[in-house]
């Protein structure tokens, strides 16, 4: 698994290639990390010969995921490849001409960071696993397993989760149906659950 927000850089025919972690993390030993090395082997990119790869981790937190964003773009690379939405939204505000291709993104075309799912446009592109449609259908699983729930929670960093506002209003829309109140619960990071709720 990932860390969250991580991104990498690459860049052609670079004679280094350095990798910077957060909290003793390396993406490039991750699956995904692994992955992008292997699939540029494959397509005869060897890191350190003619691609260097640069790595970032933001692990939740959306200021150093900007300052992070900015660092890449300032390498000029080729392309960067963010993981998640909120390292997508940092580097769709550092750059409008350098390729982005996002994966775990929740949403893209709510977020605005594509048109449309089949003609993307700009500088982004990418993955998207999950839409906000989901939201409701979660409820309707939540009242499935427990038919006599009557309030839910909706458990959300508004500093990390962008696409949390598309998420709560399909448990909003859905929620009569089921007879269910949704209660949204903004967390931030700074928070002790305890004193959250």
């Amino acid at each position: 698994m990932a860390p969250r927000g991580a991104c990498a850089a690459a860049r052609p025919n670079a004679a280094d290639w350095r990798a910077n972690g957060v909290r003793g993390e390396r993406f490039g030993s991750t699956g995904l990390g692994h992955g992008i090395v292997q699939g540029f082997k494959e397509l005869g990119w060897i890191v350190g010969r003619n691609v260097s790869i640069d790595y970032r981790f933001g692990a939740g937190d959306a200021d150093r995921m900007r300052a992070y964003a900015e660092e890449l773009v300032g390498l000029a690379p080729a392309v960067i490849l963010a993981h998640t939405s909120p390292v997508t939204a940092a580097l769709q505000q550092a750059t409008r001409t350098i390729p982005i291709v996002f994966v775990d993104v929740f949403a893209p075309v709510g977020q605005r960071f594509v048109s449309n799912l089949a003609r993307p446009g700009g500088n982004i592109t990418g993955f998207s696993s999950v839409e906000p449609e989901m939201g409701g259908k979660w409820l309707g699983v939540l009242k499935e397993v427990a038919p006599l729930l009557a309030r839910v929670a909706v458990i959300f960093n508004p500093e990390t989760g962008p696409f949390s506002p598309l998420f709560l209003r399909a448990v909003e829309t859905a929620a009569p149906s089921f007879a269910v109140k949704p209660i949204a619960t903004p967390v931030s990071r700074r928070c002790r659950h305890r004193t959250c709720y």
